[in-house]
């Protein structure tokens, strides 16, 4: 069967503020309380997906979630009318506040975990809604997730969206930054990789930064989205670098049909998992990193792998990188000693994303990968998809509505929950998505 992957990236929504809220990601605390760029962040991902979709990638969009969440605040006891709620937040509890405002919800590579309609049982694709519970910013963004995903795979005939797993510790899941999949043509079944930071009774774990994803949830969701076991493997992060900030496992390996890109220090066990590999997946090839030339440190600083390996149609790859591992002299030395050996990799494409990256999130984090038939792709939400009309359109309406400056004592003004809810609303109109938000109930 004849397919290609989309990629959905998240727009930056216009409460994207840097308060250091996600522990364990190094980028995210070392940038708390600076000034951001609302504007900016947008428009820097929306020329990402512009420049991708005029090299001939399929590309598409996934909204912003409503913020301040004024429900989740309500949840934690403050009363009033909304604008009352936002401004007793900020008075009392202004660190709730930045919580219910985070703009967490751009980084789509969490919202969920997708399995192509090749890899399924009941031949439909899949998508499983991360519960994200970790981190209360995040653990809050499942239920407009869900919307948001249901008005843009709305064929109940092609597509099965299924509702985040408990929101308890044993089934902590960070959707699609902990898979990978694996084989040769999109169309054609594969083998999935499932990634887990910690699993219940195996001491295996590390000791500074928390473990995010658990083998339990790997699992539910496996079932949920009706992968065969045959085509499943599961793989444990190593402890040791998740301590040196490798909070997700896309920000120490990528990997695209059978190509595996990852730091030799990705996963616990590398050389047994590489070798199962290798044995279910004809022409499997792994690109590991020697430390030596690319230290974690400098891994995680550049985000050097959280980057989107993409296919030509002649089976070369584009590695899309952000601008930091341009300027730092040995990745960049690394990269352009790669291109020059035998691999896939044949080009570098490097976009400022800087926005987002001082948030802690690079080009993998902004996007999450579909496999779809062409059947698939005119049964996704056509509105959503990037083109000329699009990208006039969306950066038109982030010149009206967004700020080009936020600070988190910037959140405490009811403006800025009109403002977003005004937008918002018009979005929906933009994305033929009907009524997703809480405030248009």
């Amino acid at each position: 069967m004849s397919a290609r992957e989309v990629n959905f990236d998240g727009l930056v929504g216009l409460t994207h503020h840097y308060a250091g809220l996600s522990f364990g990601n190094e980028a995210s605390t070392k940038h708390r309380f600076q000034r951001s760029n609302p504007k900016l962040a947008a428009k820097q991902g929306l020329l990402k997906m512009k420049a991708l979709a005029d090299a001939g990638f399929l590309q598409a969009v996934i909204p912003p979630h409503e913020r301040p969440n004024v429900a989740a605040l309500r949840q934690l006891g403050f009363r009033g009318s909304d604008e009352q709620v936002v401004e007793k937040a900020a008075t009392q509890a202004p660190e709730l506040l930045s919580a219910a405002s985070s703009a967490s919800a751009m980084w789509v590579a969490n919202a969920a975990t997708v399995c192509p309609s090749a890899d399924a049982e009941d031949g439909k694709v899949h998508l499983t809604v991360a519960n994200l519970n970790n981190k209360f910013h995040r653990s809050i963004e499942a239920p407009t997730t869900e919307a948001l995903l249901r008005a843009i795979f709305r064929d109940p005939h092609t597509f099965s969206v299924h509702g985040a797993l408990p929101q308890v510790a044993r089934f902590g899941d960070e959707g699609a930054a902990n898979h990978n999949r694996f084989g040769g043509e999109y169309g054609d079944a594969g083998v999935q990789l499932f990634v887990y930071g910690r699993e219940e009774g195996n001491e295996l774990a590390p000791g500074r930064y928390p473990a995010r994803q658990t083998l339990e949830a790997s699992q539910a969701v496996a079932r949920l989205n009706q992968v065969r076991a045959h085509q499943v493997v599961y793989a444990q992060q190593n402890p040791e670098v998740i301590d040196l900030g490798v909070f997700h496992n896309d920000v120490i390996a990528v990997s695209n049909r059978q190509l595996l890109f990852c730091h030799e220090q990705a996963f616990a066990g590398q050389p047994q998992l590489l070798a199962e590999l290798a044995a279910k997946v004809p022409g499997f090839m792994a690109i590991e990193v020697p430390q030596q030339a690319v230290s974690v440190t400098d891994a995680v600083a550049t985000y050097l792998f959280n980057s989107q390996l993409l296919s030509h149609d002649d089976g070369r790859m584009t590695l899309v990188l952000p601008q930091e591992s341009q300027e730092h002299a040995g990745v960049w030395c690394y990269l352009n000693d790669l291109l020059a050996q035998d691999n896939p990799i044949s080009a570098l494409k490097v976009f400022d994303l800087r926005e987002s990256m001082a948030n802690g999130g690079g080009p993998a984090c902004l996007r999450l990968r579909v496999v779809l038939s062409e059947a698939e792709q005119r049964a996704v939400n056509p509105a959503v998809m990037m083109n000329d009309r699009l990208f006039a359109a969306l950066n038109a309406w982030v010149d009206k509505y967004y700020r080009d400056r936020l600070t988190q004592a910037d959140l405490a003004d009811p403006q800025l929950l009109r403002e977003g809810r005004e937008a918002l609303d018009r979005l929906t109109q933009l994305l033929d998505l009907g009524s997703v938000y809480p405030f248009q109930r």
